[in-house]
């Protein structure tokens, strides 16, 4: 079996799940909130306040509503295969263990990027309801948003993959959700420390942290550097999927 083949039978058994509703719930909690709580300060003559409502809804989002929902969503996937002694079924079939793991990886990424695909429609929609509620006329930056939705895509591929391989490495569903859950809550303290470039859990959140000085203090610009990010977040990405990847399913085959 390819692995092609593999992952369309990985979306298959996703299609009827109960995980597609979880992609809606942190947006509308979020985006509704933060634009709600802006659009009392807007008046027609506001300057950028497509940047401040995305600010706004992004800095609670990154930093603990879109890690909170891809660790359900590890969960979901891994607990679907334990359920009945699934797992031992799919490993007695002639397909690497290693396949079957990065396969269940690539839906996982899959449900990253459609939740910020329903995090950028919901906040669109609800900046254009804001918007002409207040009067401003500020036209819709769509690259703009666009920018900063794959920033938190991108800097979110660690913190999954580190996600995974906890859920991998710890098989009860309450084990691997509580340690993941308590990896993330420091993630806005340890973002205020030199110790972020090692913490995936905090990337997503110290990128809006980076835009929201950017955009209180005009003169000083703090922009997200990729060095030494990018090298730190691609080895945090290499090995925890690298972890994921040997440990899935080793303890069943014993």
């Amino acid at each position: 079996m390819s692995f092609l083949e593999l992952l369309k039978t990985e979306f298959i058994k996703v299609k009827r799940s109960k995980m597609i509703p979880l992609l809606f719930i942190a947006p509308l909690l979020v985006v509704a909130s933060g634009v709600a709580n802006l659009q009392n300060y807007f008046s027609p003559e506001y300057t950028n306040a497509w940047a401040a409502m995305f600010i706004q809804s992004a800095l609670v989002y990154a930093y603990y509503l879109l890690p909170f929902s891809m660790i359900v969503v590890c969960v979901m996937i891994v607990g679907r295969e334990t359920g009945n002694n699934g797992i031992l079924k799919m490993l007695a079939l002639p397909v690497s263990r290693y396949a079957l793991s990065a396969t269940k990886f690539c839906v996982l990424l899959f449900y990253l990027f459609m939740e910020m695909a329903v995090f950028l429609i919901v906040f669109v929609i609800t900046g254009l309801v804001a918007t002409g509620n207040t009067g401003i006329t500020e036209a819709l930056p769509a690259m703009y948003l666009l920018k900063w939705c794959a920033g938190l895509f991108f800097t979110m591929l660690p913190s999954v993959a580190t996600m995974w391989a906890v859920t991998v490495l710890f098989e009860k569903p309450l084990l691997s959700a509580g340690l993941n859950l308590l990896l993330v809550i420091p993630s806005v303290l340890v973002a205020n420390t030199p110790l972020w470039i090692v913490y995936p859990y905090c990337y997503s959140g110290y990128l809006v942290s980076c835009s929201l000085h950017d955009f209180t203090s005009k003169d000083v610009s703090t922009g997200f550097n990729l060095f030494p990010f990018l090298p730190c977040a691609i080895l945090v990405f290499i090995l925890s999927l690298t972890i994921a990847l040997k440990r899935f399913g080793k303890k069943e085959m014993r």
